[in-house]
């Protein structure tokens, strides 16, 4: 497969966003900033009765220094570095203090930390974390429902037995850890959630529910529904942009085509809900013309999700087709959701939703839309960059 060169325009966003986040560290040191911006602009995570202000606590931090690894890789500046190795010092002590673990997305925040310092470094000390953090997501796999649950305490009802559609995401810190010891419960696990979202989380339009429900105890599959979207049988835009990409990812380690013809079907579901500008709705049941906020961070995502199916995709007009869809989301991010001029957000993006049913982070920049978009700029600009996931 051929990639296109990178465009001067790409190269010039490349460079805007990479002095944002030198901006950042500067600004923010060794605390978190908040998921989201205020005002298109970041403030330190909020304090809480457990933690102080900017606390490395929720699913978004290790986007943060995820952001400085990518920034690092694309200039050859060790600085970048060198601020996210102390960040990874940081996960490292959550870990084993044990602080704000009790979700599945212990995949995001471990394999952009630690796991990603053992890459960069081949640290015994990061492999280790690494490996620990693991075996803690692995906790949360239930049988014989076969699935890791998403949220919460494992003996709330209210939570029993939800998976998301996100968790294909997190499934890669599983293969991970199965790859360096050798354990297949790992491999296992990721098959079997894996399996069980490509057969329930899809409706028959290729649209998607965002959260599906199984009898923990049974296994018996109960119903879809949403957490984020606009309505239960909606389709929010954020998780078809995780299905490309994380079943695309998935269909590497499980082995299994149907993985991938999964994560066809929420590509081209997806790219027939795009209005004329490219940028999603924030829940693609709404259309052209909708005055309805628009999500970035869906359409960053997906960007990434279409360069790794150009990557996976044996069929060269498929393949191509992909790369297509992955610039020209890149595109439609530089026309319409960056900073003009950069200096004006502390954000890489704007116009993110977060979590619009709770009124939370409505045209905003998000953590985890600056890292995709980086991540997606870092793939358009250097064909072989080796992806942290």
């Amino acid at each position: 497969m051929t990639f296109a060169p990178a465009s001067t325009t790409v190269e010039n966003a490349l460079a805007a966003a990479t002095d944002t986040v030198r901006r950042n560290i500067e600004a923010f040191g060794a605390a978190y900033p908040d998921d989201t911006t205020s005002d298109n602009k970041y403030r330190l995570r909020p304090a809480t009765d457990l933690f102080a202000e900017g606390a490395n606590r929720g699913w978004t931090t290790s986007f943060w220094p995820g952001m400085m690894w990518l920034a690092g890789d694309v200039t050859g500046d060790a600085d970048f570095h060198e601020a996210a190795l102390a960040h990874a010092a940081d996960f490292e002590r959550r870990l084993y203090a044990d602080e704000d673990l009790e979700t599945h997305d212990l995949g995001f925040l471990y394999s952009l930390s630690v796991v990603t310092a053992w890459k960069q470094t081949g640290d015994e000390r990061w492999r280790t974390a690494g490996i620990k953090a693991g075996e803690r997501l692995m906790t949360r796999f239930l049988e014989p429902a076969g699935i890791l649950q998403a949220w919460g305490d494992l003996s709330d009802p209210a939570q029993r037995g939800r998976a998301i559609i996100d968790s294909l995401m997190n499934m890669p810190l599983l293969s991970w850890v199965g790859e360096q010891t050798g354990d297949p419960r790992y491999a296992d696990a990721v098959r079997r959630h894996t399996e069980q979202l490509r057969t329930q989380i899809f409706r028959a339009d290729d649209s998607t529910f965002h959260t599906f429900y199984w009898d923990a105890e049974t296994g018996e599959p109960l119903r879809g529904g949403t957490e984020q979207g606009a309505f239960d049988e909606s389709c929010w835009a954020r998780g078809e942009a995780w299905g490309i990409y994380g079943f695309a990812l998935n269909s590497q380690t499980v082995g299994d085509p149907r993985q991938l013809e999964a994560a066809w079907r929420c590509a081209d579901y997806y790219l027939a809900h795009l209005p004329s500008d490219g940028i999603p709705y924030w829940d693609l049941v709404y259309t052209e013309g909708s005055d309805a906020p628009r999500d970035s961070s869906a359409a960053a995502i997906a960007a990434c999700g279409f360069f790794e199916l150009a990557a996976v995709e044996p069929d060269p007009e498929r393949s191509a087709r992909a790369l297509q869809a992955a610039h020209t989301q890149i595109d439609a991010l530089i026309a319409e959701a960056t900073p003009q001029p950069p200096e004006s957000s502390d954000a890489l993006l704007l116009h993110g939703v977060y979590d619009l049913p709770k009124l939370v982070g409505v045209d905003e920049g998000t953590l985890w839309g600056d890292y995709f978009y980086l991540e997606a700029l870092t793939r358009a600009s250097r064909p072989d960059w080796k992806r942290y996931w």
